[in-house]
């Protein structure tokens, strides 16, 4: 008998925690290499081979996970009676969510690694295009609304504000200020929008000259299928 090495078996536990190193790192904008990945764990280098045939497999696998967060997020939010304040609330958890794993959400898009499971991907955009329908078909969006060009539009412009917000390019309070507005524009007719009490103060005379904004609710007017329709929504 020759000695002889046994083949490591993969283990779902290793796989998962080189996984979240590999997100933590990236959290702490440290190098992602095979070493810094297995240090603190009880892998080996061959681990990253054993598990993902190496770096490429891993970049798939750490791509998958942003959306795996995602899913798990969206997945906490239920449907209520109101069709667009869900499509609004799963906007604002997608925000949050580029906001909280922000190099993990670059992640995400790097379009150089492909996805394992891109169904489960999907998936995430899938729970816009659900309430969008639900909403035109309850008359609260224009009866000629795509629901899958809708949530397009509603995705990109979520997507591009995180992108500015994550890259420094506009301070945080920028998302306060612009995104409820664009995203209220995106539910009516095109060009009907028109927003009353933009960044608005108090009204308080006992507070004096003291500051307190008071544009925490978005409020306007703006039409629906040719139907002029008052709008009013709390600002996420």
């Amino acid at each position: 008998m020759y000695p002889c090495q046994v083949p490591k078996v993969p283990s779902p536990i290793v796989r998962q925690a080189l996984i979240e190193r590999a997100a933590e790192l990236l959290t702490r904008r440290e190098p992602v290499t095979i070493r810094s990945l297995v240090a603190g764990t009880d892998a080996s280098t061959m681990a990253i081979y054993t598990h993902f045939d190496g770096m490429p497999g891993l970049w798939r696998a750490v791509r998958q996970e942003g959306f795996t967060r995602l899913a798990v997020e969206l997945a906490a939010l239920k449907a209520t009676r109101d069709p667009v304040r869900d499509v609004m609330a799963y906007g604002a958890t997608y925000l949050s969510h580029a906001l909280a794993h922000p190099d993990l959400y670059r992640a995400m898009f790097d379009a150089r690694f492909e996805l394992d499971d891109p169904e489960a991907a999907d998936a995430t955009f899938a729970v816009f295009i659900a309430s969008a329908s639900r909403a035109r078909d309850l008359g609260r969006l224009a009866s000629h609304t795509d629901p899958f060009a809708l949530a397009t539009r509603m995705w990109a412009m979520g997507h591009g504000w995180a992108m500015l917000v994550i890259n420094g390019v506009l301070p945080l309070s920028a998302l306060a200020d612009h995104v409820p507005p664009m995203a209220t524009a995106l539910l009516v007719d095109a060009g009907t929008w028109v927003e009353y009490g933009l960044l608005a103060d108090h009204m308080d005379a006992g507070l004096g000259d003291r500051y307190l904004a008071a544009d925490g609710a978005v409020t306007g007017v703006g039409e629906i299928d040719g139907r002029l329709v008052a709008i009013a929504a709390y600002d996420f």
